[in-house]
């Protein structure tokens, strides 16, 4: 594996690793703040503020990693219905829909992180903090997610499997 595979790889993973940790965070968070309420106390502004931060995070970090490992929601219904042929050629279309997408959602999100840092906006609520470390997410994720859909575009393995049902 040359270096950029490798940094690719690292990136990704880490992505993923984030995620998780951001999970556990919003665990504790939500727990703490309950427990907080029903003890009659005022829970601290910021634990509110970082649980909403934390679902951005989780969300946008954690669906390239999703992509790679067929993680992410789709139905088998129909491509179950198809033939292997049809299924192959189906799935191909649909990955390539999910590239462009990604691809016009990543440009749109370093538009607006590049206006965030232009603009040098803001998040005011609990703490002031920088907009564009919230909108860095969206040009990161979503240029990712379209390397991995494009993986299914062009490698080997195609995104559907063909078996409706759950298969975990």
């Amino acid at each position: 594996m040359n270096i950029i595979t490798k940094t690719y790889e690292a990136l990704l993973y880490a992505m993923a690793l984030i995620a998780g940790a951001t999970l556990i965070w919003l665990m504790v968070s939500v727990i703490a703040s309950v427990l907080m309420r029903n003890l009659g106390m005022q829970p601290f502004a910021w634990l509110f503020t970082s649980a909403e931060y934390g679902l951005l995070y989780m969300t946008m970090l954690g669906a390239p990693w999703l992509v790679r490992k067929k993680g992410h929601v789709h139905i088998e219904l129909v491509t179950a219905a198809l033939s292997l042929n049809v299924r192959f050629i189906v799935s191909r279309l649909v990955a390539i829909l999910c590239v462009a997408v990604c691809l016009v959602l990543a440009w749109k999100g370093l538009d607006l992180f590049l206006t965030n840092i232009e603009r040098g906006d803001f998040d005011t609520r609990a703490y002031y903090y920088p907009r564009w470390l919230l909108t860095i997410t969206f040009p990161l994720s979503f240029f990712i997610m379209a390397i991995e859909f494009s993986r299914f575009v062009f490698g080997p393995e195609i995104m559907h499997s063909g078996e409706a049902g759950i298969h975990e």
